[in-house]
């Protein structure tokens, strides 16, 4: 019920935010009727079926070739919506401003920048006639002769141009002077072209803006993850192993649209570092073995001095865990479910991921670490960094996570914030630090903005050096 109450929610928030970009991009902008409205009128549908076919497809089992065809503008129009309605907000900020200015314009364009007399008014032929309050009525009810007369004759064709140059049309005044305060006020308010002029302004500002941010986003992870180091000092390792150096890599994400090629980048990547031993923490994957096994072999081909070791993720319980796990150990990859190796100065240890307790296979920290010996330094390997209390329950020096992705789309690095203990580098927490990988990958859109991939080297230092 909780379920179906919040999916509801979310569709009325996408129905409403889809709504007001229609308003904004198509309906201030274009005529109706146009071709420009029609065709803004049918993607305001189906960009939004597209949307949640890429969101869904994969969950339903649809078949894999109709995931591909549905992530690319499925998943790449999520991004664009959140950075088009950002840009939109501010938007709306600038526009009452806009035209303030402009109808300050207007108001004095009949004076001096016209240079016609106060008194005098352009009409759209560009002559000039005295205001209405200039003009002399006639003593008597019969047409007016001579100079007072004014000559009523059919209006010349006035071309699109210049009727959009006009903001308001003048009404003609019932007599004498009491119609010039309403000609003088028509003048001063925001015609139909001033306000489509602030609109179209406003409008292709936001999506100029919207959309480089998304493909500047884009550009950053199909280009692939960068390489950053830090230094991580522990009190209990020894001097022998001052200097160790471990290549971290979290939420890899192959899928839909991150694939083999995805995945060999990141191998190379990694190999140019040349590390002690490879940290693989978790969401590697979005779809099954059967979908994705071949676009994970470049991970065969990961060389590191004491191997390469492999947690599981959330999206791994999304796409078969264990089938992943034995997949992984063929290529390679020495899997830690809830397990600990000794590696030269420190224990290697790694827990399930928490999202595995759904199947009876969670993190289990007393199989992992209960019986080791503490005068020993441990590092641990776990995909999500909520785990923190526990290693520092059980004497972890340092836990290594991912999971955040630092955010990936600002302003989401905000609510990444309510629910971990920390997003992004590296922090302490009694004893124990934690450092939080901001990922290879992407998951959903394959944008990232404010949270750039990466791939860490931490190299462990002794205190005794």
């Amino acid at each position: 019920m909780l379920f179906a109450l919040v999916g509801v929610v979310v569709l009325a928030l996408l129905g409403a935010v889809h709504r007001y970009l229609w308003r904004r991009f198509v309906g201030d902008t274009t005529t109706p009727g146009s071709p420009l409205r029609r065709a803004g009128t049918v993607a305001a549908f189906v960009l939004p079926l597209l949307s949640v076919g890429a969101m869904t497809s994969g969950r339903v089992g649809a078949p894999f070739w109709l995931q591909q065809v549905l992530a690319w503008p499925g998943f790449l129009w999520l991004a664009c919506l959140l950075y088009l309605t950002l840009a939109l907000l501010v938007g709306e900020v600038v526009r009452p401003l806009l035209l303030r200015v402009l109808a300050r314009r207007d108001g004095t364009s009949g004076t001096a920048e016209s240079g016609t007399a106060p008194g005098v008014l352009a009409d759209v032929r560009g002559e000039t006639r005295p205001r209405t309050e200039e003009l002399v009525p006639s003593r008597s009810g019969s047409v007016p002769t001579g100079s007072e007369a004014v000559t009523r004759t059919a209006p010349e064709p006035v071309t699109e141009t210049q009727a959009e140059s006009v903001t308001e049309p003048e009404a003609e005044p019932a007599s004498g002077a009491s119609a010039a305060p309403a000609a003088t006020a028509s003048t001063l308010a925001p015609g139909p072209s001033r306000r489509l002029f602030v609109s179209r302004v406003v409008g292709g500002a936001a999506a100029a803006a919207g959309l480089a941010t998304v493909g500047y986003g884009t550009y950053g992870v199909l280009r692939g993850p960068s390489v950053r180091r830090i230094t991580v000092p522990l009190a209990r390792l020894p001097r022998a192993a001052h200097g160790f150096r471990i290549a971290v890599v979290s939420d890899i994400h192959i899928g839909p649209i991150l694939g083999r090629a995805h995945t060999r980048r990141i191998v190379d990547t990694i190999n140019a570092t040349s590390p002690d031993l490879v940290a693989v923490v978790g969401d590697l994957v979005d779809g099954s073995v059967a979908d994705l096994g071949s676009a994970a072999e470049p991970l065969a081909a990961l060389r590191a001095r004491h191997g390469s070791f492999f947690v599981t993720g959330n999206h791994e319980y999304f796409s078969g865990a264990e089938q992943w796990v034995d997949h992984v150990r063929e290529l390679g990859l020495i899997p830690l479910e809830n397990a600990r190796v000794e590696i030269e100065g420190f224990d290697l240890a790694g827990v399930n991921d928490i999202a595995g307790e759904t199947e009876g296979q969670g993190p289990d920290f007393a199989r992992a670490l209960g019986d080791r010996d503490r005068g020993r330094a441990a590092v641990l390997l776990a995909h999500q960094p909520v785990v923190i209390h526990d290693a520092v329950e059980h004497g972890v020096d340092l836990q290594l996570s991912g999971h955040t992705h630092g955010g990936q789309l600002w302003p989401g690095n905000f609510l990444a914030e309510l629910a971990n203990p920390t997003v992004d580098g590296l922090e302490r927490y009694g004893d124990t630090q934690l450092f939080v990988s901001r990922g290879a990958g992407a998951w959903g859109p394959p944008v990232r903005v404010g949270a750039p991939s990466d791939i860490t080297v931490v190299e462990l230092a002794s205190r005794q050096a």
